[in-house]
């Protein structure tokens, strides 16, 4: 034995954890979008969550990645600590699949000359051969992704086969026949040794893998196989509830914990067994047989198989065990902290359910910051002291929401590899400051409102007039900046920019009107300030739904690379048709609304907020029907093409 063959044998096994990693974190990437209404479909049974449990860990290769996710959904609230038990289950089952994909090393071809094809030295070349092509000759929406996973599965099987060599050089110098014997005559030592390597490695997929490798020495015997294996289910299981507890909420660790629970059940239950098993001389065929790899992913699925059959039943008992071990998290009172809890660390390895938790309280932000508005709005027709606080409040409220989202990009952003995914973060980016902003705007009118009240001040019939026209058009703007974030909707997002132009045309006539006032003597001069701000904050919550919109047109244009400042630019120079139809129609639509009303009317009436302010969830004024949004998606859906429930 040579350096040399120790090098060969540890770069076979860095080879082999990370295709692993590379399969399996590809895997994650292209399916955890559907994950959370497959979940909310199939967990109100314990067995469909158990036989979800069990595919999803075949899949995505990594039965601590599924319980994690689990762990995040109860956080989350989207499932219960007793829904989980059945996909942890399952996940423990799932993840001898891996095992079971390993022992093709002992595939026999000799006889039929078909099976070639599934040893690892011919699936190996293939799967690199394909992913190298779809990575670099192919390009469609999946061909990264599915091209990386095909190297990962490839780097793996490559990794295998060097461990292999490797250890066929090693066996000779007797360190193997040393060390196996030593753990077959203590069974103490191969459990802690599984449980150990396990813990390291953070997978026991891998330690099985590596563990099938090295029984290609010849030297392994069941009686020494089976305390490793059984180690491996502690070490997995510890390391997927430290992730769990990680900045977790009391459910979330329920959850982690519980896997420990049900893997330690698990290791006495097949300890028990064995041991019976072994008394009553039904293993004496099996003890002392050397073992290769299908024997060990056979007895790691059948550990696991039986221990499940076992175990099920006791599901709840397990749960409320672990309800004891973690106490309730204190009572909160805050308005937004289910959703700002379900953002999570643990989803940062599933992006798409990463962007699902920020997408919800940008959401909130949004529909806080706009009833912020309407509010402010309001309290120029009608103050109420009332409001001015319910103002204040929602404003701290969309602060805290503004730097926990923001935070939470910061961290996820290293995790994320894929196009759509940057396009995503690219947005989240930008509209989180935009949704803050909406708020300040809101908090500066309804200032301007409080100003006005203290003053005994307040605006002219025109001005409130003048005034109610802006806000339609304003009023409008937010639904569709709620239309086209909330749906992704890009046609919602291409009718803001027209109306962005109406608004800042209507400041300009409106700050005319105002001075031509002034100078009649028909408006008080210390209007003037207060007239300014407003004008200055209504035309700012315009740039903001602008900015929004860009960034959902930025996001939508998948195949060109648009930049901002030359989007915008083209618009206002006219070089596109649309824009400039919509806004000429509505130039005209509002400017005969400002300029037709009847100055008799002004003199005995003044415009309450009602008549500006739409209805709650309805647009400010009804949108002609060849200018409304296509509706390809009901409220909250995604398109099929875009990531899932991800935002």
């Amino acid at each position: 034995m040579s350096v040399f063959d120790v090098i060969s044998l540890l770069g076979g096994l860095a080879m082999f954890l990370y295709g692993m990693r590379l399969m399996s974190g590809g895997i994650k990437e292209s399916s955890s979008g559907t994950l959370k209404r497959i979940l909310e479909k199939v967990t109100n049974n314990p067995i469909k969550a158990f036989l979800f449990g069990v595919f999803m860990t075949a899949v995505i290769q990594s039965s601590t990645a599924t319980i994690v996710i689990t762990s995040g959904l109860v956080a989350a609230g989207v499932l219960k600590v007793r829904q989980s038990m059945g996909i942890i289950i399952g996940a423990n089952i799932g993840t001898t699949v891996t095992g079971q994909i390993i022992r093709l090393l002992d595939v026999d071809s000799s006889r039929t000359a078909w099976l070639e094809v599934f040893k690892p030295s011919t699936l190996a070349p293939v799967a690199l051969i394909v992913g190298v092509v779809l990575l670099i000759f192919l390009k469609f929406r999946s061909s990264d992704t599915i091209g990386g996973i095909l190297i990962g599965f490839g780097i793996l099987f490559s990794g295998l086969l060097n461990m292999t060599s490797a250890v066929s050089v090693l066996n000779e110098s007797g360190v193997f026949e040393k060390l196996f014997t030593s753990l077959g005559d203590n069974p103490f030592l191969g459990y802690l040794a599984g449980a150990g390597v396990a813990f390291t490695l953070q997978s026991s997929s891998a330690t099985v893998g590596i563990l099938q490798a090295l029984s290609t020495s010849g030297q392994l015997t069941w009686c020494e196989v089976y305390p490793i294996l059984v180690g491996v289910y502690l070490g997995d299981c510890v390391t997927t509830a430290i992730v769990c507890s990680i900045g977790a909420k009391a459910d979330a660790k329920r959850v982690g914990i519980a896997n420990v629970i049900y893997n330690l059940l698990k290791s006495v239950l097949v300890f028990a067994g064995v041991i019976i098993c072994h008394v009553t001389g039904l293993l004496k065929n099996l003890w002392d047989v050397t073992v290769n790899s299908g024997i060990i992913a056979n007895t790691n699925t059948v550990f696991n198989c039986c221990a499940a059959l076992v175990l099920m039943p006791f599901s709840v008992l397990i749960v409320n065990l672990a309800c004891k071990i973690i106490k309730d998290d204190p009572v909160r009172k805050g308005r937004y902290d289910e959703k700002l809890d379900a953002m999570s660390s643990v989803f940062f390895a599933t992006p798409a359910l990463a962007f699902k938790s920020c997408y919800d309280v940008l959401m909130a932000m949004f529909l806080a910051s706009k009833t912020n508005i309407e509010k402010a709005v309001g309290l120029l027709f009608d103050y109420d002291a009332k409001v001015v606080k319910e103002i204040e409040e929602e404003e701290d409220n969309v602060d805290v929401m503004a730097d926990r989202v923001s935070n939470y990009l910061v961290q996820l952003s290293p995790h994320i590899s894929s196009d759509l995914h940057v396009r995503i973060l690219d947005q989240y980016y930008k509209v989180v400051t935009e949704f803050e902003r909406l708020s300040d705007h809101a908090m500066n009118i309804s200032e301007v409102a409080t100003n006005l009240h203290d003053n005994n001040s307040k605006f002219s019939d025109d001005a409130k007039y003048e005034i109610g026209v802006l806000i339609s058009v304003i009023n409008r703007i937010l639904e569709y900046t709620q239309q086209a974030f909330e749906k992704r909707d890009e046609v919602a997002a291409k009718h803001i920019e027209p109306l962005e132009e109406v608004v800042d045309d209507l400041v300009n006539a409106l700050k005319e009107n105002h001075l031509a006032r002034l100078r009649a003597g028909r408006c008080n001069v210390y209007m003037d300030t207060g007239f300014s701000n407003l004008m200055s904050d209504l035309e700012r919550i315009s740039d903001v739904c602008s900015n929004v919109g860009v960034a959902t047109v930025v996001r939508a244009e998948r195949d060109i690379e648009i930049k901002t400042h030359d989007y915008i630019s083209a618009l206002h120079q006219g070089r596109d048709e649309t824009f400039n139809e919509e806004y000429s129609a509505a130039h005209e639509k509002y400017f005969t609304m400002l300029e037709n009303r009847d100055p008799n009317e002004s003199a005995t009436s003044t415009p309450s907020s009602e008549a500006f302010l739409p209805p709650a969830g309805t647009a400010a004024d009804e949108v002609p029907a060849d200018e409304k949004p296509a509706d390809s998606e009901p409220a909250g859906e995604k398109p099929a093409d875009s990531e899932p429930a991800g935002d």
